[in-house]
């Protein structure tokens, strides 16, 4: 079986950007967006895994069954949210 060899310079430039995230991370959570602080966080920690799982776990190169299993797995992630949060809302809150 054939593996692609992926240049350092890649690893590199992902590490680069992921620092540069991390940085803009830690920077938003000091301004006052309201409500937005915690959205722009959940974006910027999305593209991060996303970064982290394309080329540091290999999946951008994989086979198409790495792929349909990274797919598997999120959407069984998605559904276990979902119930959670059906439950988390249907609940009474007291005032």
């Amino acid at each position: 079986m054939a593996e692609k060899i992926i240049p350092i310079s890649t690893y590199l430039v992902v590490f680069v950007l992921l620092l540069i995230l991390t940085g803009t991370t830690c920077w938003i959570s000091f301004l006052d967006l309201g409500r937005l602080n915690a959205i722009v966080a959940l974006v910027i920690a999305l593209i991060k895994a996303l970064l982290v799982a394309l080329y540091f776990m290999h999946v951008r190169y994989s086979s198409r069954l790495t792929s349909i299993v990274v797919m598997g797995s999120l959407f069984w992630l998605g559904i276990m949210l979902v119930l959670t949060m059906s439950d988390y809302l249907s609940r009474g809150f007291p005032r």
